[in-house]
């Protein structure tokens, strides 16, 4: 472990003390930006661990209680164990799908076309990932994860089809869509919604609520993962005019919302080893069902009471006052990257609801940059009890900060107009 060094990184020294300036936050989007493109947008993953070459010549791979201990004692080392392991760096379709959109951010806010140029060429690359098969409704389009993940509940081998990198992807092709009319992106798009309605497994299916699984091959039910194929339908069904696929979102929608708790909150998920509330969980949450209620205009008061709900308790529960992240609602640490980054995105996106959101994304920002920026320009993995894990996890982290800083940039130069 590296423990936490005193002052600030290096690159910090040389801005603004205090509440960062637009052109700061700009500073630190483009040494990010260059580190990552500087290394072909791969790097580790928190969740790679069973990719190492060393546990694959083993029999523990076949089994489960084996793979689950082998993924959390790398995942959680205060030690990076992937080179001893020979686990590679590689490229993850999600991680493509959030540089594409900080780069189609940074378009909106500047206008300079090396953005857009920029923001294309991952989305080709992404597309160059996608898994599709054909069938009696149409040919399907999906994107998996580079490793091999093994979760509490089901196992899912390296390039299984999933629907949260799918989704990001889906964000990425109609962004892209809506900017430049590409209708080669709208059609993938139709693709991914064909995987959601005919390839992903419904645990919850009756005539008011659905939910969708993760994967073709599991049958879990995760609030934030069904919600994200509820916000690919919604988005599509409004383009389109397919009535079927908002109907179908707005369902997803109620299952998740007649599930939040009393006070607000909602946990991972239905299984009981899913009973945590965290930080980046919430805010997906909050992100879908927004996006959700902006697409399908019927469902905006149902909606709306669950969001003001879930905000005020995430706001509450979740950040100090001086813009630390904290990982659960009860409990401070680990300060996860993610849990800075989704937040950021979160808090920037409903800023119209609550007014304690939009300074408070700033507010977590400078603490972010303070505490977890490297001098180099990428951002360490997480911050522990007794000092900071300076891993740099390119889709956990690397790509979740770029994303958050250009529409946090965003934001701030939409405030200034």
């Amino acid at each position: 472990m590296t423990y936490l060094r005193r002052g600030v990184p290096a690159v910090y020294a040389t801005l603004s003390v205090g509440k960062y300036m637009s052109h700061d936050l700009e500073k630190i989007y483009e040494r990010l930006y260059d580190y990552s493109e500087a290394r072909d947008f791969a790097g580790a993953d928190p969740f790679n661990g069973l990719n190492s070459r060393i546990f694959q010549l083993t029999p523990l791979k076949y089994f489960r209680s084996a793979r689950l201990a082998w993924l959390q004692i790398i995942k959680r080392s205060p030690v990076d164990l992937r080179g001893l392991l020979l686990v590679e760096p590689g490229v993850n379709p999600k991680g493509l799908a959030l540089f594409a959109l900080a780069e189609m951010s940074r378009y909106r806010a500047t206008g300079f076309a090396d953005n857009a140029e920029n923001a294309a060429k991952l989305i080709d690359r992404l597309m160059e990932l996608a898994i599709t098969d054909s069938g009696d409704g149409g040919q399907t389009l999906a994107f998996g994860y580079n490793f091999d993940w093994q979760s509490r509940v089901f196992y899912a081998p390296r390039g299984t089809p999933a629907v949260v990198p799918t989704a990001f992807a889906f964000r990425a092709l109609i962004e892209s869509f809506e900017a430049n009319g590409n209708e080669n992106h709208l059609t993938a798009a139709a693709g991914i919604c064909r995987f959601i309605t005919g390839r992903l497994n419904r645990p919850v299916d009756t005539a008011d609520e659905v939910c969708f699984s993760y994967t073709p091959v599991d049958k879990t039910a995760v609030y934030n993962a069904s919600l994200l194929a509820a916000e690919c339908l919604a988005k599509y069904g409004k383009i389109s005019g397919n009535a079927d696929y908002m109907s179908l979102s707005a369902k997803a929608a109620r299952f998740v919302i007649n599930r939040q708790r009393g006070d607000g909150a909602w946990v991972y998920g239905e299984d009981e080893s899913h009973a945590w509330a965290d930080n980046f969980h919430t805010a997906f949450i909050l992100i879908s069902l927004s996006r959700i209620s902006d697409d399908i205009p019927h469902v905006k008061s149902e909606v709306g009471a669950a969001v003001e709900k879930g905000s005020g308790y995430w706001l509450e529960n979740f950040f100090l006052d001086d813009g630390t992240p904290k990982y659960y609602d009860r409990a401070i640490y680990p300060v996860d990257i993610h849990s800075a980054a989704a937040a950021i995105v979160g808090l920037t996106e409903l800023k119209d609801r609550d007014a304690r959101m939009f300074p408070m994304a700033e507010k977590i920002a400078d603490w972010t940059a303070r505490n977890m920026l490297d001098a180099d320009g990428f951002f360490y993995y997480q911050i522990r009890k007794h000092g900071s894990i300076e891993t740099q996890f390119m889709r956990w982290g690397q790509a979740w900060m770029a994303y958050a800083l250009a529409r946090l940039i965003e934001g701030k130069g939409r405030d200034a107009r």
